[in-house]
């Protein structure tokens, strides 16, 4: 089976299947770097949290290159559908790009979604002409939901946001993969490279971060780590594994050995 190292995304095609975020970090310089060394293609930004005025060194988007790196402004921070809508409305008019990362919180604790408000602005949004990337609980049937309703992928949690708890239901997780078409982007809970394997063994077509890199001790070097863990992990997905067996195979054939 050939490499498949880029991925489709609403008509785009993206060499990195790492979405990394532009938070925590412990200043931009090192946010730059960590962008760099991840080889991402895509960054989120918080709309309501950030100036969106590039040309001034104190917001982070002028440490973004946009000749290399697309920005995916989201949603939170909003606990409704309409400060959802509203929020990507602007986005799109301050950013001039119509990619969202829609996220509508459900609860202030564990920042778990609202899924029923997430359909309703989902819903709003994609009619308004916006490529709708949703983020969601691991629940196969609202990823369906949100396909049908046009979102160009699903963003299921793989652990709640900032945990690094890992891939909580891989279960979970694999019945999504079965139940949609378009790509699914494991989003939170991830917390170093190991997980990003798990999830892309998983067949996940990407993976967005942010804690589990800028939280690190060293967010650079995690961030190499990262884009390493998340090659590797597709390229084992695409290998195809070895079943898994309750007792030892040998290693070495025995059938044709010679006997004394």
């Amino acid at each position: 089976m050939k490499h498949q190292r880029s991925f489709q995304m609403a008509g785009k095609e993206y060499r990195s299947r790492l979405i990394v975020g532009t938070g925590k970090y412990p200043n931009f310089e090192i946010m730059r770097q960590a962008h760099e060394a991840s080889g991402t293609q895509m960054v989120t930004v918080a709309v309501r949290r950030i100036s969106l005025d590039a040309s001034s060194r104190e917001s982070l988007l002028y440490y973004v290159d946009r000749t290399k790196i697309d920005l995916l402004p989201n949603t939170a921070g909003c606990y409704t559908a309409k400060e959802a809508i509203t929020t990507s409305e602007l986005a799109r008019e301050a950013l001039g790009t119509s990619l969202i990362k829609l996220e509508v919180i459900g609860d202030e604790k564990t920042l778990f979604p609202d899924n029923v408000a997430l359909l309703e602005a989902a819903q709003v949004l994609v009619q308004e002409g916006f490529v709708v990337l949703p983020y969601t609980n691991d629940d196969p049937v609202v990823c369906k939901k949100l396909e049908d309703i046009g979102c160009a992928a699903v963003m299921p949690l793989g652990a709640p946001i900032g945990s690094g708890l890992g891939i909580r239901n891989p279960h979970n997780i694999c019945l999504i993969l079965e139940a949609v078409s378009v790509p699914v982007i494991v989003d939170a809970g991830v917390g170093t490279a190991s997980d990003a394997t798990v999830a892309m063994e998983l067949g996940c077509d990407g993976i967005l971060m942010n804690t589990g890199i800028a939280g690190a001790k060293e967010p650079v070097k995690m961030a190499l780590a990262m884009r390493h863990a998340v090659e590797a992990g597709r390229l084992a997905y695409e290998a195809g594994r070895i079943a898994k067996k309750a007792y030892a195979t040998a290693s070495s054939p025995i059938e044709g050995m010679i006997e004394r």
